[in-house]
């Protein structure tokens, strides 16, 4: 099955519709469903990947879900994704598919940018969420980690990315495994085809700026509410980088237990809780 066709199995069991629409110079890939209060959702792989949520939100809110510049089916043309254009086209995305100021939240190195762009927007932010996210310390993961996931990179397979999988990313795969059915196979699907592709490969490595320490100073210039949910089995951004962050911003701080750095996909209805009382 290509990676097309797992794309559209995906989104076709969700309450959502899929376009592709021009920002900023970026053929962007949105997911996007419901009415209401728009909560606008980033991460690194895919739209999808918030599928065990997303049901729950449309009832009550506008959400929408975009593919990062070069990554997932958003295509760069000419490949440049810069600190400076990606927080540009974020800017444009929020002004093309939310009607109010949404609510903002970023996974992983998808933290490190909106909480750039919050820090440098306020007043385009109306709550601020980062899950598990980059940039608030030093990015540090165990050597084990990164030779782990260099072997995925340089040649992916089914045997390296579940071993990948397994002990870096979930607290339980087999759990969720169950739990996810055949969804969770087609994820799984879409992330090989996501390494194999060249032009994802080298728009990862450019965008590797996501991850790095965002100064104090800049942080402390973010005035929308902000809240930290975390997994509390993280292994590349452990928890005490969200507990000194809690303590020195003063922001929430929702540990999921049982999941390392997809709380929303290893433990939904905890990550539900933790998101309604960050949304007020």
């Amino acid at each position: 099955m290509s990676s097309t066709s797992v794309r559209a199995s995906l989104v076709a069991g969700l309450p959502v519709t899929e376009r592709k629409i021009t920002v900023h110079g970026v053929s962007t890939a949105v997911i996007e469903g419901g009415t209401g209060r728009p909560i606008l959702f980033l991460q690194t792989e895919f739209g999808a990947i918030w599928m065990r949520l997303i049901p729950d939100l449309v009832a009550t809110h506008r959400v929408v879900t975009a593919d990062l510049p070069g990554l997932g089916a958003s295509e760069v043309p000419d490949g440049r994704v810069d600190a400076g254009r990606v927080l540009t086209w974020l800017g444009e995305l929020i002004e093309q598919t939310c009607d109010s100021t949404p609510i903002l939240v970023g996974k992983g190195p998808a933290g490190g940018l909106v909480a750039r762009f919050a820090a440098e927007h306020g007043d385009r932010v109306d709550r601020l969420v980062l899950v598990d996210a980059h940039g608030l310390g030093k990015f540090r993961p165990p050597l084990r980690m990164m030779i782990s996931f260099a072997g995925v990179m340089l040649r992916p397979t089914e045997s390296r990315l579940d071993k990948s999988f397994r002990n870096y990313c979930y607290a339980d795969l087999d759990r969720v495994r169950a739990d996810m059915g055949e969804s969770y196979d087609r994820v799984a699907a879409y992330a090989l085809e996501f390494f194999r592709t060249p032009s994802v490969r080298t728009a990862m490595r450019r965008m590797a700026w996501m991850s790095a320490p965002i100064p104090p100073e800049d942080l402390d210039r973010i005035t929308a509410p902000t809240t930290l949910i975390w997994g509390r089995q993280d292994v590349g951004m452990p928890l005490p980088v969200a507990e000194a962050a809690s303590a020195r911003f003063g922001w929430p701080l929702h540990v999921i237990d049982d999941a390392r750095d997809d709380p929303a996909l290893e433990q939904p209805e905890a990550f539900l809780a933790a998101l309604r009382a960050a949304m007020g």
